[in-house]
């Protein structure tokens, strides 16, 4: 299983992620905002990072950006998430190194899969 860190505002969809990946076996964490999520990140060293767009005190987008610049965190894969699922907002996000994008709502099982097509994109 993997480690994955979530970095969402939302309670109600950190709650439906928390259900999905400990019902799945996954070792997760939660940020609420993204103030300190670098820090986080290095600490945690998580397989796969669950990431909304929109947060407070640092974006999604700059998370992101930053991981990319960092060699220890530039592996780890992100999956961003975001409720305004525009094709401008997904092609900004694989554009600065995110692996893959969904669109908020969800379907638990259309997040599963991508987290399985990004973890699976990794051993290759």
């Amino acid at each position: 299983m993997a480690r994955i860190m979530v970095i969402e505002d939302e309670d109600n969809i950190a709650l439906a992620l928390d259900f999905l990946l400990t019902r799945d076996g996954h070792d997760h964490a939660r940020l609420a905002s993204g103030g300190g999520a670098i820090e986080a990140l290095r600490e945690m060293r998580p397989d796969l990072v669950l990431l909304d767009v929109m947060l407070p005190e640092v974006s999604g987008y700059q998370i992101v950006q930053e991981m990319r610049a960092d060699p220890d965190l530039s592996g780890v894969r992100v999956v961003m998430m975001t409720a305004r699922g525009s094709a401008l907002e997904r092609r900004k996000g694989l554009a600065l190194g995110a692996d893959g994008f969904i669109a908020k709502p969800f379907e638990l099982a259309e997040l599963r899969a991508e987290m399985a097509r990004v973890l699976d994109a990794r051993s290759c």
